[in-house]
C-alpha cells in the first residue's frame, strides 16, 4: 500500500518537515543521535540532519527511501536510511539498547491498539536515560475531518492513551488541540492533533 502511494509523482506529506517538529526545535541540539521512525520520504531526518544530529531513519517503502535519499543529497546532509517496517526493526540492534538522544514519532497511526502498546514499548527502550520522544499524531475527532491519517478511530491517540503509555516516563507536555495542515496532498485540512514531548527517567 505504502509503496502506491509513494509512487506517485511528488512527495506525499511535502518536502517541508512537520509544524510540530519545528515548534519543538528547542529539543534539537547538534551531535545528538536521532531516530525517525516510520520516515517516509525524510522530510522530518532531512530537517533533523540539517539541525547537526546524527540520524537514523527507517521505513518500510523502498520507494519512499529513494525519493528521501535524493533529498537528502539535494539538502547536501547525510541521513542513514534503513529498508524496515516498525514491526522488523530491530530496537537495540545495530544501535544498542538507549543508544538515541530523540526519537521522533510523527503520525505513525498505521497500528491498532495492541500493535501500539509493542511500539511505544520499543521506542522507550531505544532512549537512552534523559533522552527525549517527539511524538505527534491525530486524536478520534480526525476521522470527523478526514483529511489525513487512517479512517479506524481505534488507531487514534487521546491524552489519556499517550499518559497512560508513557507514565513511566517524565512527560514534558501533552496536548490535544485543532488546525489548520498543509503538509503536501497527504495531510491538508483542518486536523484534530495532539503533541507528546517526554523525557525518559
Amino acid at each position: 500500500m505504502w509503496n502506491e502511494r509513494y509512487a506517485q509523482p511528488g512527495f506525499l506529506f511535502g518536502t517541508e518537515p512537520a509544524r510540530f517538529l519545528v515548534e519543538h526545535a528547542n529539543y534539537l541540539k547538534a551531535g545528538q543521535k536521532a531516530l525517525a521512525v516510520a520516515d517516509g520520504e525524510g522530510r522530518n531526518s532531512i530537517y533533523l540532519a540539517k539541525k547537526g544530529l546524527e540520524v537514523t531513519a527507517f521505513d518500510s517503502s523502498n520507494i519512499a527511501l529513494e525519493k528521501a535519499k535524493k533529498l537528502a543529497a539535494d539538502h547536501n546532509v547525510e541521513v542513514n536510511y534503513q529498508l524496515s517496517g516498525v514491526e522488523d526493526w530491530d530496537w537495540q540492534n545495530p544501535e544498542p539498547e538507549n543508544a538515541y538522544d530523540l526519537v521522533v514519532a510523527i503520525f505513525i497511526q498505521f497500528a491498532g491498539p495492541q500493535f501500539r502498546d509493542v511500539i511505544f514499548a520499543n521506542m522507550k527502550k531505544a532512549i537512552k536515560p534523559g533522552g527525549v520522544l517527539l511524538l505527534h499524531g491525530y486524536t478520534p475527532k480526525q476521522i470527523t475531518y478526514g483529511t489525513g491519517g487512517p479512517p479506524f478511530v481505534e488507531n487514534m491517540y487521546t491524552e489519556e492513551i499517550l499518559q497512560d503509555g508513557f507514565a513511566d516516563m517524565e512527560i514534558l507536555e501533552l496536548k490535544a488541540y485543532e488546525r489548520q495542515v498543509d503538509e503536501g496532498r497527504g495531510h491538508s485540512g483542518m486536523s484534530a492533533l495532539i503533541d507528546l514531548v517526554a523525557r525518559k527517567r
